[in-house]
């Protein structure tokens, strides 16, 4: 347990001595927020479908903590070939403890930045509906981000270098975030568009943030919860399984 401790704390470090990649990290949230929020927000208007921004928000906070989970994971592949992995592996602990550790750490990162998008929200004109369900919120932050750290720690396991990443970003983490209902509503959707989106374990993220700050909900927050909740133990049995079998 001290080993996942360690991990843990030490994956928290890395990103605070950051300062470039905490700023660089929230650009793409922001230029999301105000592009699509002001630019947007009148058709949605028109639409009847209410406020923009409102309906936004969820989704931006998702797609940071996506964003950020996919390369916290990823960034075994850097470990691996700069040495930094080998000096891990060799130490006495199971390596599923050394999974762990270092999804915890990436899942807590993540969090921070989809807080910190969320405060930056507020700016925008974003109101929380429910102060009360707040807690849950994190909640729910909490699960997206472990879910896609696990992911991306089992995808990096069986890369050898980071040449596969563009493949990663183009042909996977868009795809589920732009088919997560983050940007557009669920409703009415053509039948495969409305498969793919229930596959999709980011839409019951984003469903689930979305219910806690604006009480509207597509699927229902027990069924958001329980899916997210499976998807994740499911990660995390195919991520350590895949990390104990990295050779060094």
């Amino acid at each position: 347990m001290i080993a996942i401790y360690t991990l843990w704390i030490r994956e928290i470090k890395k990103y605070f001595r950051s300062k470039s990649r905490i700023v660089g990290s929230l650009g793409q949230p922001i230029l999301f927020l105000i592009a699509l929020g002001f630019g947007l927000g009148p058709v949605f208007q028109k639409a009847g479908e209410g406020n923009y921004i409102q309906f936004l928000v969820p989704g931006i906070i998702s797609m940071s903590i996506l964003f950020m989970s996919i390369f916290s994971g990823i960034s075994v592949i850097w470990d691996r070939e700069f040495g930094f992995l080998k000096e891990t592996l060799v130490a006495p602990v199971p390596r599923w403890q050394i999974m762990l550790g270092r999804t915890l750490g990436g899942a807590t990162v993540a969090v921070m930045q989809g807080i910190i998008v969320f405060v930056i929200s507020f700016f925008a004109g974003f109101k929380v509906e429910n102060i009360a369900m707040l807690p849950i919120t994190f909640v729910f932050m909490a699960l997206i981000a472990l879910i896609f750290t696990a992911l991306g720690t089992a995808i990096a396991s069986v890369l050898e270098d980071m040449h596969g990443f563009q493949l990663i970003m183009n042909f996977l983490v868009m795809p589920i975030f732009f088919l997560s209902g983050a940007l557009f509503p669920l409703e009415n959707l053509p039948k495969v568009l409305n498969v793919i989106v229930k596959f999709n374990p980011l839409s019951y993220g984003v469903d689930g943030i979305r219910a806690t700050l604006n009480g509207v909900s597509q699927f229902g927050l027990m069924t958001d919860f329980w899916v997210l909740a499976i998807v994740f133990a499911v990660f995390i049995s195919i991520g350590s399984y895949l990390f104990s079998r990295i050779q060094i």
